[in-house]
């Protein structure tokens, strides 16, 4: 049981250290004058494609669940749900053209606390003071992972709004992730997401990609993002989660933030401060405390 649970939490991280890593990738795709359209173009498309084969080849598996077929609501429920998906991709790639990586990954954590709020909305429920707590941490780290008190910074308003606007959708995506359609096997609810945030992208980058459009991203970046940001994630977490409880399952894949703002440090020689690191241990402070009482539950 310990070495089901320890195989567990290897995969989770492993799956949440995928998206900590995707942010420096498309940093470097910048780099070589590639724009956030065709970025998240090439990302959701290969990956959706990817999704595809993926999920046709597990159907061949014994899994009863894999081989439930969606009806029509199944469908259109998770495209629509995966629309958010799609924006928080545009959002956040647009906004680390503005901003640092470390900054826009800890903007993407609001994520936390906006989730907070909006089962507090809808559930029609004051959250618990253990969840107000772990908010106001979040708030106070954010603002020191920002370096917002130490410096003279100058945070771009444009880069913050994208990235809150990339949190708040995301919110969005895993509040409804983990309602709709369930009965269906992971990789297929991620590949009928996947498909609504394709959708979406096209639609509003048309006019983007018709004015500018390097086809060389397919065959460089493309499938690295892909990979990182749409493949192995599902398969890692959806490998790894039923193996350890959800509390620690959520605390695990905190790992993210370190993990995007350590490749940004030593891959894009992004200056990190020591107070951005101590609000940094803030918000992922605030993660444990949040799932404290799950795991002691699991």
């Amino acid at each position: 049981m310990k070495n089901s649970a320890l195989k567990g939490g290897i995969l989770v991280a492993l799956g949440a250290s995928c998206y900590g890593v995707l942010t420096t990738f498309v940093k470097l795709a910048y780099q070589e004058n590639f724009t956030p359209y065709e970025v998240t173009f090439a990302q959701l498309l290969l990956g959706y494609l990817g999704l595809v084969v993926l999920d046709f080849a597990l159907k061949r598996g014994s899994s009863a669940k894999r081989k439930v077929k969606p009806t029509r609501k199944n469908i259109i429920q998770l495209i629509l749900a995966g629309t958010s998906l799609g924006l928080t991709s545009i959002f956040y790639y647009l906004a680390v053209q503005f901003i640092s990586v470390s900054i826009g990954i800890v903007l993407l954590m609001q994520s936390v606390w906006m989730g907070v709020v909006l089962d507090a909305i809808l559930s029609k429920k004051f959250p618990t003071l253990l969840k107000s707590i772990s908010v106001l941490i979040i708030i106070s780290g954010t603002l020191l992972a920002t370096n917002v008190f130490f410096e003279q910074i100058t945070l771009d308003l444009t880069g913050v709004l994208l990235g809150l606007l990339a949190a708040a959708s995301y919110t969005v995506t895993i509040y409804t992730s983990n309602r709709v359609a369930l009965n269906l096997s992971s990789i297929s609810r991620s590949k009928w997401m996947m498909l609504g945030g394709l959708l979406i992208v096209v639609l509003l980058t048309t006019h983007n990609l018709v004015e500018q459009f390097n086809a060389e991203i397919f065959l460089k970046w493309g499938p690295i993002l892909a990979l990182l940001g749409a493949v192995l994630p599902p398969i890692l977490l959806t490998s790894g989660m039923p193996k350890i409880n959800v509390g620690l399952g959520v605390i695990i894949t905190a790992i993210e933030l370190p993990v995007a703002v350590l490749m940004a440090y030593f891959i894009l020689d992004e200056r990190v401060v020591f107070s951005q690191w101590i609000g940094i241990l803030l918000i992922l402070l605030s993660i444990v405390v949040m799932n404290l009482r799950k795991v002691k539950k699991g």
